[in-house]
């Protein structure tokens, strides 16, 4: 009888510490493309032609056009991929993206500037906002979505990131 009672305190206490967990796991069809529309504040995971979940985003705190350099506060635009998966990210997951590329580097340094770079998808902020563009150059999603996202793409991935 004390057997029982002692497996069935471990399997509540273990079961428990699995509900808080960020990391979640996904089995269904890979996400072979991701497309952020910016215009319409949209996320995109795509398996071949088929939407398999769209979330609303916030972007950059300039957001209208591509980024340039370093600081200013736009989202880049373009073709990139996802370079790799950040599980102790300031803010909560994220997928970074491999902004700048060759391009984006020859066109800053023309203009004697940085592209800037650590452009990623990532989780909401520790603190509340009630702005929708917050961020200095990324994608956000709310902390719970970004654990889905996380959960369902891989590095490899491209990213479309469209006006």
């Amino acid at each position: 009888m004390r057997f029982i009672k002692v497996f069935a305190i471990l399997v509540i206490v273990f079961g428990l510490a699995g509900c808080g967990s960020k990391f979640r796991r996904y089995n269904g069809p890979e996400v072979t493309q991701i497309q952020v529309h910016k215009a319409d504040r949209k996320l995109y995971l795509i398996h071949n032609e088929r939407v398999l979940k769209s979330y609303d985003i916030g972007l950059g705190f300039a957001p209208v056009g591509d980024k340039e350099f370093e600081g200013d506060g736009k989202t880049p635009e373009g073709a990139y991929q996802i370079s790799y998966k950040n599980p102790d990210s300031e803010y909560h997951l994220s997928l970074k993206i491999s902004y700048p590329n060759e391009t984006d580097i020859a066109f800053a340094e023309e203009q004697g500037k940085s592209p800037g770079g650590d452009i990623v998808i990532h989780g909401g902020p520790n603190k509340r906002t009630n702005k929708r563009d917050w961020t200095w150059g990324c994608v956000a999603v709310t902390d719970r979505e970004m654990e889905v996202i996380y959960s369902m793409v891989k590095p490899g991935t491209p990213i479309y990131i469209l006006p």
